[in-house]
Order: C-alpha cells, then sequence, then structure tokens
C-alpha cells in the first residue's frame, strides 16, 4: 500500500526529516506553553523554566510549570502512544486502516477503566499503575474478540476486519454506557468528559507509568520493526526468510494493546490518532518501518499537542474535548482511504 516518498530513495535525507519533526514538536510544546487565556511572552516561557525554587508567588511560573507544560507533555506522550499503537496494527494486519478506534481497542480500554472506577480503584489518590493494568486488559480482549471474529484461513480481510471492529467497538461502548449509568451523578460529567478525551493536567505519578509504558512500547516495535518489514511480504514469504510470523505479530499486538491502555486510561477516549500519524509518516518517509517507528512517536506527539492548542482556543472560553478534534480530522481521512480502495491492499 506505500506510497511513494521523497525520502525512500535517499538513506541520507530521512534523519533530516525526524529532526523536522523534533523540531515541530518543540515548537508545538513552546506554542501551547505561550497560548492560552492568558497570553505568555516567549521570553516569560523561558524565565519561568529557569526560575529558581519554583517561584511560587508568581502566577506565570504557577500557569507554565503547574498547568500548561504538564498538559503539553501528557498530550505529546498520548499522542506518541496512540499513533505507535496504530502503527503496530497496521503493520501486523498489513492494513492502513487498522487503528485502535476503528477496531474497537479504544472501547475495550475504556471499558476496562470504567470496571476501575466502579471497584473504586480509579481515583487522584489511587495508583495509576493499577488503572493502566484494568485499561490494557480491556484493550486486549478486544482485540483478541476482534482477531479471533474477522481471521480467516489465517488472514485479516479488510471487510471482516472492519466490521468485527465496529462490532466489537460498538459492544463495548455499550458496556461503557451501561457502567456510567452506574455512576453517582456527581462522578458522572467528569466521566463523559474523559470518554472524549481529557487532557486536563495530572498528577506526576501517571506520566511516570505512560512515559515507561511508552518506552516499553517503543523498544517492541523498534526491536521487531525490521521483521515487521519483512511480514508485509507476505508471511509465507517471511517464514522462508527467517521470520516467526506468528511469534511478532503476537509481541506487537501485545505491545500495541498495552499502550493503547496506557494512554486512554491517562486521557480517555481519543480516536483516529492512530490513523491520521502512521499514514502521514508512510506518505513522507515510505513503508520502512524502521523510519516509522520513530517518526510515528514524534509525529503523534506534535499532532496531539496541536489538536489540544486548538480544542482550548477554537471556541475560547469555552474548552472543547480533543477527541472532537482528533474525530473532525480523522474521519475525512478514513473515508478518503476506503474510497480509494487501499484498505485491501498490503502495505
Amino acid at each position: 500500500m506505500s506510497a511513494q516518498s521523497p525520502f525512500s530513495g535517499e538513506q541520507g535525507r530521512w534523519p533530516i526529516a525526524l529532526v523536522g519533526m523534533a523540531a515541530a514538536l518543540v515548537f508545538g510544546v513552546l506554542l501551547s506553553v505561550m497560548v492560552g487565556s492568558v497570553p505568555i511572552a516567549p521570553r516569560e516561557v523561558v524565565r519561568a523554566l529557569l526560575a529558581g525554587g519554583g517561584a511560587p508567588d508568581d502566577p506565570v511560573v504557577a500557569i507554565v510549570r503547574q498547568i500548561r507544560l504538564p498538559r503539553a507533555i501528557l498530550a505529546g506522550m498520548v499522542g506518541a502512544a496512540l499513533a505507535l499503537a496504530g502503527l503496530g496494527f497496521q503493520a501486523i494486519s498489513r492494513n492502513p486502516l487498522a487503528d485502535p478506534a476503528v477496531l474497537g481497542v479504544s472501547s475495550g480500554a475504556s471499558f476496562g477503566v470504567l470496571i476501575a472506577m466502579l471497584l473504586g480503584l480509579a481515583g487522584p489518590v489511587t495508583n495509576p499503575a493499577v488503572v493502566t493494568l484494568f485499561a490494557f486488559a480491556g484493550a486486549l480482549l478486544a482485540a483478541l474478540c476482534v482477531y479471533a471474529i474477522a481471521q480467516v484461513d489465517g488472514r485479516l480481510p479488510i471487510t471482516t476486519l472492519l466490521l468485527s471492529g465496529v462490532i466489537i467497538g460498538l459492544f463495548f461502548t455499550s458496556c461503557v454506557m451501561l457502567f456510567t449509568a452506574l455512576l453517582a451523578s456527581a462522578e458522572l460529567q467528569g466521566v463523559i468528559l474523559w470518554l472524549m478525551g481529557n487532557l486536563a493536567p495530572t498528577g506526576g505519578r501517571t506520566l511516570a507509568v505512560l512515559g515507561l509504558v511508552l518506552a516499553i512500547g517503543f523498544g517492541v516495535l523498534a526491536r521487531h520493526a525490521a521483521p515487521l518489514n519483512l511480514l508485509a511480504l507476505g508471511e509465507e514469504q517471511a517464514l522462508q526468510l527467517g521470520v516467526e510470523a506468528e511469534q511478532v505479530k503476537r509481541v506487537v499486538f501485545v505491545a500495541a494493546s498495552l499502550i493503547t491502555g496506557a494512554a486512554i486510561s491517562a486521557a480517555g477516549s481519543i480516536g483516529f490518532v492512530g490513523l491520521i500519524v502512521p499514514h502521514a509518516a508512510r506518505l513522507m518517509l515510505g513503508p520502512d518501518n524502521r523510519r516509522l517507528v520513530p517518526a510515528a512517536g514524534l509525529l503523534g506527539a506534535a499532532f496531539l499537542i496541536l489538536a489540544d492548542l486548538l480544542a482550548r482556543t477554537v471556541a475560547a472560553p469555552t474548552e472543547l474535548p480533543v477527541g472532537v478534534i482528533t474525530s473532525f480530522c480523522g474521519a475525512p481521512l478514513f473515508v478518503y482511504l476506503l474510497r480509494r480502495g487501499r484498505g485491501g491492499e498490503s502495505m
């Protein structure tokens, strides 16, 4: 399915593209910190970051360090996690339409978090690792159901894959709605906002857990990037070249489900990031997963930071859920890919 890339034939130029993506990420973080209900000049941002001892009486320091910078970091980590998860699912299914939201994995992760909430295991004073485990279990359960239903003679046809994802996604969404109705009214509004994507600043422990899971997922995908390239040729060819196709698929499958669960447990259900970002990276850098893994991480982080900035400012003083922004961006791309018929091609 790969598109021709201006970088695909020039080994020396793709690092330049990665540097450009890293620069875009840094620019996005700075812009996110500067722009808001209280505009902050770049000089003031630098001063706030360098201020010794936190300067607790300085409102600019408080805004930058306690609100905007943690939010930008959270958005970047969640965006990178969802983009890498989408890349992993697309690589093992050899289909550019595979995405945690489209495959129902996001709904499964949300279901896991709601279970944790009902059991009293999710909250500001609880261990975020426990919530992440519940989200991972829900994401893994949903993904296993989708693949069990969609698999036909060892293959994953696009039609059955998408229909299975829709069915499983609707089932877990219904479960989420049922459990939401059982929550106390005082908790309901917060849960609804979380389900639409909520990047409100969170505690350092949540960021630490998310960062650890993101590092693990990135490491797994980077380590298996070369085998995934061979897997794109077809499982029989990959086996002939010494790749344990089923083992690679299982490992990447679990890693993608884990980072999806971690991202959703930290920021709620944010759709289409895993569809948009890998496709954009593939257009720029070609189909080589060794390049796509770092590119997807950088682009995913930058994309969600900028999407969150738009969600905070486009209807100010009202803040839109960031999931609304990503869905507006991702739905047209999904239709475009489907209409072009590229979903049925191998990657």
